[in-house]
């Protein structure tokens, strides 16, 4: 059973990987969308979306654009990083991404179009792997489809996937427009397994995963998943890894301090610390507000929290709010997990 850290926009960057891997037990880090398009033009701020920092080998390259030359042409830069392969949005709901052509439009569109981009990474994939005998990965996130969708209509697109050499599968098991207070549908990730199990294809559960509990839920009604993916709640507790690790009986060997106190007064600050390491100062803000908007729910006084970490004017009233929050709230600054 794999353990896989989900793509966030704003999230999914070294600074955030460096702090899951204090805990250990994550098997594949999926990066936030690369666009196609500005990967292609050089954009000021590219090189930092290719960081692969801390584990190279755990790296899934996730790709989103809007047309078939523009994926082909990227995927040609970004299979030569390292890692582990690329991956193809096609689940992606957000209105400003679909509208732009990218994301679950890719379900949306006449199929032998996304067939043939599919293709066309695919061919980019092979030739790298033939030239230099790695073996990359070619994987899609996706969801169920459109508010209209059939399961005809589904399952034939993940053939079509399956048919172009698509080696895994991460499904989200909702449509376009529903929000997270739907229940996602596992059984269809259990009847991909079920389709595909002579074809030694991957297929991994996305949605509503938060804890324990909640992942022996998904695989009571979705056994045979060959992994779990973790987006949000992995940014509330970055440990979560290594509970589900231990929880599933998975059997990875956790790092060695796992099992001591957590300091959050150190692990923020050093988050801080990395995330201005590893990220222009352009995006220093909205990385950091987008990181505390979650892991303030791990306080008792999570709206105060919250609030005062999201106000603060810079990243040293950050440190001295973080500080001060502690001062007062000294039960809150450790936790055992």
């Amino acid at each position: 059973m794999k353990l896989i850290c989900g793509p966030m926009a704003t999230i999914s960057h070294p600074a955030f990987r460096i702090l899951i891997e204090r805990f250990g037990c994550c098997d594949e880090y999926f990066t936030e969308m690369i666009n196609a398009g500005t990967l292609l033009t050089g954009g000021p701020f590219e090189k930092f979306y290719l960081d692969a920092t801390p584990v190279p080998q755990k790296i899934v390259w996730q790709l989103t654009g809007k047309s078939n030359p523009l994926m082909i042409s990227a995927a040609e830069q970004l299979v030569e990083l390292p890692g582990i392969g690329l991956d193809l949005n096609m689940g992606c709901s957000a209105p400003d991404i679909y509208r732009f052509g990218a994301g679950i439009a890719w379900m949306l569109k006449p199929l032998s179009e996304t067939q043939e981009m599919v293709r066309g990474v695919k061919k980019v994939i092979e030739n790298h792997n033939s030239n230099t005998g790695n073996h990359k990965r070619l994987s899609v996130k996706l969801r169920l489809g459109d508010e209209d969708f059939t399961d005809q209509g589904f399952y034939d697109f993940c053939d079509m996937l399956i048919s172009e050499g698509v080696e895994q599968l991460t499904l989200h098991p909702r449509t376009k427009k529903e929000k997270l207070s739907r229940p996602p549908r596992y059984f269809y990730c259990e009847e991909l397994c079920k389709r595909y199990q002579k074809d030694g294809i991957s297929i991994i559960l996305n949605g509503n995963i938060t804890n324990a509990a909640s992942a022996q839920n998904a695989i009571t009604k979705a056994p045979s998943v060959d992994g779990i993916m973790i987006s949000r709640a992995a940014v509330e507790k970055p440990w979560i890894f290594y509970q589900l690790n231990q929880a599933l009986n998975i059997g990875e060997t956790a790092p060695k301090d796992s099992n001591q106190p957590i300091d959050f007064l150190e692990l923020v600050l050093n988050f801080i610390d990395d995330v201005e390491k590893y990220q222009p100062k352009e995006f220093w803000k909205t990385r950091l507000q987008r990181f505390f908007t979650y892991f303030s729910n791990n306080f008792q006084f999570s709206h105060y929290a919250q609030t005062q970490f999201l106000n603060a004017k810079d990243n040293e009233d950050l440190r001295n709010r973080l500080s001060l929050f502690f001062e007062k709230c000294p039960d809150e600054r450790y936790f055992s997990i």
